[in-house]
């Protein structure tokens, strides 16, 4: 015999019976409370790990291919700080009051003159020094604020500048992080090769800016994913889970790298990176493998190219070009260059001036 409580025999009807059948009802009510709570865990595990796969031919596309052309900028220490560089004005200064510096009204004004359908910002590139305020790289690289992450929030900033004009804020990332820096770099983990670890790290800085601007940020144009680097796709899953973690319907695009052509890299992206070293391939459709066709490329006329002055196209080249990509349903971004104060290189600017127009004169050539 057990040593458990005997049973006695209960006679229906009785008040121990109502009793039992309270009792059976209320465990049976914590059962089925127990199923949904379950259900709606799966259910939302379930979906972390599917929103941040891009969705072939994702309709969240559909407003950068509406854009047609941006304008994506270099903003770093090393230019608009630098007084060797024409971007800095001949001015250096600590990052900080450098990042203070920054006319975000100018910007605005500029590129909506330039008839920018989008702009392309970026935040970092292999040095500490980051645009905006992070408490999560200070907590890694025990920097303090301002020494590393700017305490002026410039992307909040720009967001509320361009929002004025309807010109939508897109960010430049990277996959390498802060690996030139003594101190960021080891601390994060940079290495010869990305380990998992790093990445975790790494993702969990930009996620701190995901989540704070939601909405406000419409893409990421994220560089240095390169496989030879160790990314695959188990690493870039994590740089895209954190990427979209406060907007899921941002649009994100991982660099393998300048190709032949305009090219597909990862599950994870929405739309290509494409960049190029000129403005040369078109588009056969919309689409390649089931991604926005973009192609990115500067404007500038020296062999470094990439925010320099000046322009290697004419015109008229210009115009012909972003026609057949947004007529083959591409997008087109375009390297100039960014001063310290907000300000555009001049003859860029009139280059770009005419863009907008001249495509609007070829749509309705072509009856579109």
């Amino acid at each position: 015999m057990g040593l458990g409580k005997s049973r006695r025999f209960v006679p229906f009807g009785s008040a121990d019976s109502a009793e039992l059948q309270r009792e059976r009802r209320l465990k049976e009510n914590h059962m089925m409370t127990a199923s949904r709570t379950f259900l709606a865990v799966w259910l939302v595990l379930s979906a972390a790990r599917t929103w941040c796969l891009a969705e072939p031919n994702n309709p969240n596309t559909d407003w950068f291919s509406k854009a047609g052309y941006g304008v994506f900028v270099h903003y770093l220490h090393g230019l608009q700080n630098n007084p060797a560089e024409l971007h800095s004005l001949g001015r250096q200064t600590p990052w900080d009051q450098c990042v203070k510096e920054f006319d975000v009204n100018r910007f605005a004004d500029l590129t909506a003159e330039a008839g920018a359908g989008y702009v392309i910002f970026t935040m970092e590139q292999r040095t500490r020094f980051l645009i905006a305020p992070n408490a999560t790289f200070d907590r890694i690289t025990g920097y303090k604020p301002g020494e590393a992450c700017a305490t002026r929030d410039l992307v909040e900033d720009l967001y509320q500048a361009l929002h004025k004009k309807n010109i939508p804020l897109m960010l430049y990332w990277t996959g390498d992080g802060p690996l030139d820096d003594p101190k960021a770099g080891p601390a994060m983990g940079c290495a010869a090769k990305v380990t998992d670890e790093y990445v975790r790290r790494w993702a969990s800085v930009v996620e701190e800016y995901s989540r704070r601007y939601g909405d406000k940020v419409v893409g990421w144009w994220v560089d240095g994913c390169y496989p030879w680097l160790g990314y695959d796709e188990a690493k870039l899953e994590i740089l895209a889970r954190a990427l979209k973690s406060g907007n899921p319907k941002s649009i994100i695009a991982l660099n393998v790298g300048v190709q032949d052509k305009v090219r597909a890299y990862s599950k994870f992206e929405d739309f290509t990176t494409g960049e190029q070293n000129e403005f040369k391939d078109v588009p056969a459709n919309r689409w390649v493998n089931d991604e926005q066709w973009h192609i990115l490329s500067f404007l500038g006329n020296s062999f470094q190219g990439w925010g320099q002055p000046g322009s290697k196209y004419k015109k008229k080249d210009l115009i012909d070009y972003v026609n057949r990509v947004n007529t083959g349903g591409g997008v087109v971004s375009i390297d100039v260059l960014l001063y310290r104060d907000g300000s555009l290189d001049r003859s860029q600017l009139e280059m770009l001036k005419a863009l907008r127009p001249g495509l609007e004169e070829r749509a309705k050539k072509q009856g579109r």
